[in-house]
């Protein structure tokens, strides 16, 4: 197996990103806040790339950066990152990412971490905001190993 290749998607990557997506919400279906995560915060990113078009929609979008990570020309994780202007500040948000459990440990997510911190860095972002499920460790520490620090703690009561 080769080395992790992070790049910009194109329009072309289109069937494979719509792949990992639908494998990413099925994923979430068995973590805990999964599956209200993928319902809210993630249901316009999955809805997007899975229509036709949707891809290359995000493409345009000059606030946001979508990368891809391959091993050996196979596509294995996705990513997106969204810029916020808060004021005078700029805040990197990581809205969605997702690395298929066979290319896990290999680098792949670190190749596509790195490549969105440098764009974030270069868009003059003053930080980084990434969002971990409860429960979630690989994750966590994955993120806290490269600096992430818990910034927001966001609660949850269920009604029913």
């Amino acid at each position: 197996m080769g080395d992790p290749e992070a790049r910009p998607a194109l329009a072309t990557d289109a069937e494979q990103c719509a792949e990992i997506c639908r494998e990413a919400v099925e994923a979430l279906a068995s973590q805990r806040g999964g599956p209200l995560a993928a319902a809210q915060e993630l249901s316009l990113v999955i809805k997007a790339i899975s229509r036709p078009g949707g891809l290359a929609r995000l493409l345009a979008d000059p606030r946001r950066k979508v990368l891809v990570v391959a091993i050996d020309d196979s596509l294995v994780g996705m990513c997106i990152g969204r810029m916020e202007v808060l004021g005078a500040a700029k805040l990197g948000v990581v809205e969605w990412g997702y690395v298929r459990r066979e290319a896990r440990g290999k680098g792949a997510g670190a190749a596509m971490r790195n490549l969105l911190t440098a764009w974030f860095e270069e868009a003059g972002a003053a930080g980084i905001d990434a969002t971990v499920l409860p429960g979630d460790r690989e994750t966590k520490v994955f993120l806290e190993e490269a600096g992430f620090k818990a910034r927001l703690i966001t609660v949850h009561h269920s009604l029913g």
